[in-house]
């Protein structure tokens, strides 16, 4: 049995829209989203771990390994390939000379922002196709349903 969530229109007329019919929506917002970001040809764990750093600056291997639920060596071979590519450095950690840090390379800055740009122009799209009370629903609904997250974290 789904759980129902009320959904009131601007005319004062309800919907009922299941928690399954939300999933569903948000599943194919954040595909259609992510496959408009093209910068870079990154896979999808690579552009993750790139984004993340960019986010969220330098981190042990270990730490973004955690962070990206991915395994050591699996990280370990990303790390190696975006090296590769010249998206990230490994460097010292100047607080634990025996620890390394992977952080973003200007080039990876710049894949970074090309595909978040690419993003927010597909999402900013999807949102402009929407009548305005439908636009304005959206603007309030993703923020906060963003706030709720960090909330959990």
């Amino acid at each position: 049995m789904h759980k129902r969530v009320m959904d009131s229109g601007p005319a004062d007329v309800a919907h009922e829209t299941s928690t399954e019919d939300l999933m569903i929506a948000v599943e194919q917002l954040v595909r259609h989203v992510r496959r408009s970001a093209t910068a870079g040809g990154l896979s999808t764990a690579a552009s993750s771990a790139l984004g993340r750093l960019g986010r969220e600056g330098p981190q042990r291997l270990t730490e973004l390994a955690r962070a990206e639920n991915a395994t050591q060596p699996n990280m370990t071979q990303l790390v190696t390939r975006m090296e590769r590519a010249g998206l990230v450095r490994r460097v010292a950690d100047r607080t634990d000379g025996r620890g390394v840090l992977v952080e973003v390379t200007a080039l990876g800055e710049e894949v970074f922002r090309e595909r978040r740009a690419e993003r927010a122009e597909a999402l900013g799209q999807l949102v402009g196709a929407l009548s305005e009370p439908e636009r304005q629903a959206v603007r309030v609904a993703l923020p906060a349903l963003a706030r709720a997250i960090q909330e959990r974290s």
